[in-house]
């Protein structure tokens, strides 16, 4: 009997009871936004702060409405001038990029390596070529570079480093938490996230100058002191009434769905690794599926898992595609002509000048990606490996299929 694939890709864990408790009771007293406290209170969403940075060492953390607004919010806090070029992963979502033309920014995209990591050489010469002064460096998918070496480059190319840490909360280099390599760093607790907020961002950074402008342009009115995980009140005194609002603060809801999750971020992230490690053993050495190494000094969160397909032609990856997911197995094709639900590659963001990225190009082309949701067991993950792994050698191995098929999926 061919074996079927039942469980959601897309299923995520219930909040924890403690989340819900502490949700109704914001819900009751009816004191959503953030400044809005009775005497004596402390905000949910000003506790969350203080819990975060606590918990990635960071001197200041804000929470806002998303990741993609902690982008915007951190290149508008640097002083991204209109037209400016900043760096980034040519390898990434669409709301990266987003966030860089939101800014006024013009994005340049820079190559990715087989390891799914910005290529160095490339990020060189074009810092050089353009005298880009930033990179939003995009952590895609929970890959991790040399943080050591990447540092070491951008301080000598004179470029800001912002981490888009969207897909690494919890994650290290080196024993060093993910985002706290850079200037200033972003997180998102967007649903398929590591907490779950359905939306939420984060940004920490122990510059006081730089984050004193960041809680401003949030909306801070002249409340900031309300915040126990910014800078001190001279920090904005210089700064309070130039910067914009750019309203997009987080609520008192969300924050108090949020707390309880934080205490429970390490466990997760060993579930996930159980998960992905069974995958991976279940993949490896499958002929025509090449895995993507992890360093050793990468401590990373396997909420996702990717793997490639070099030198399969289209026909032949959409008819795997289309048979894996006729077992219940969805995945995710980084080569497919057209965007996809959520997945999208350089090329298909008009709103960005064109530009040529073969090396890129000859990667995506076979790039797979799949969603590992907490709600699966490790056998679950057995079962998805052997689908994958069965399907592939039928499919790698036989004839060249006709014509170009892609599944919708989310």
């Amino acid at each position: 009997m061919t074996e079927v694939f039942t469980g959601s890709f897309t299923q995520q864990e219930p909040i924890p009871e403690e989340g819900i408790a502490a949700a109704l009771a914001v819900l009751r007293h009816g004191r959503l936004h953030r400044y809005n406290t009775a005497p004596g209170e402390v905000a949910e969403t000003a506790l969350l702060e203080e819990e975060f940075a606590a918990l990635t060492g960071a001197k200041y953390c804000l929470a806002v409405a998303s990741g993609g607004y902690a982008m915007g919010c951190a290149l508008r806090a640097l002083d991204l001038q209109a037209g400016e070029a900043v760096l980034t992963n040519a390898f990434t979502l669409a709301p990266v990029p987003g966030a860089i033309a939101a800014a006024g920014g013009r994005a340049i995209f820079i190559e990715v390596t087989e390891d799914l990591v910005i290529d160095f050489a490339d990020l060189e010469a074009k810092a050089r070529s353009t005298g880009a002064r930033f990179l939003m460096l995009s952590h895609m998918r929970g890959h991790l570079c040399d943080m050591t070496a990447l540092m070491a480059l951008c301080d000598a190319l004179g470029v800001t480093v912002i981490e888009d840490c969207a897909h690494t909360m919890g994650a290290a280099w080196n024993g060093v938490a993910s985002g706290r390599h850079g200037a200033i760093a972003c997180y998102s607790m967007q649903t398929y996230k590591h907490i779950n907020a359905g939306e939420g961002g984060f940004l920490i950074s122990d510059d006081p100058a730089l984050m004193a402008r960041a809680v401003l342009l949030s909306g801070s009115y002249m409340l900031y002191a309300k915040h126990r995980a910014a800078p001190p009140p001279e920090a904005f005194e210089g700064v309070r009434m130039v910067m914009p609002n750019v309203s997009g603060r987080m609520d008192n809801l969300r924050a108090a769905i949020l707390r309880p999750q934080l205490k429970v971020l390490g466990e997760r992230v060993a579930r996930w690794d159980a998960l992905y490690r069974r995958l991976e053993a279940g993949l490896t050495a499958t002929p025509g599926v090449a895995l993507v190494p992890r360093p050793a000094a990468e401590s990373f969160v396997g909420s996702s898992f990717q793997f490639r397909l070099p030198d399969w032609s289209p026909a032949r990856t959409a008819l795997f595609l289309q048979r894996c997911v006729a077992r219940g197995v969805e995945l995710k094709w980084f080569g497919a002509a057209e965007p996809v639900a959520f997945t999208s590659r350089y090329d298909h963001w008009h709103y960005a000048e064109p530009q040529s990225l073969p090396q890129t190009d000859r990667i995506l082309a076979g790039l797979i990606d799949l969603r590992l949701p907490l709600t699966f067991t490790p056998q679950d993950c057995e079962i998805i490996a052997r689908i994958i792994r069965a399907e592939a050698l039928s499919v790698g191995q036989g004839p060249e299929p006709e014509g170009v098929w892609a599944p919708a999926i989310q």
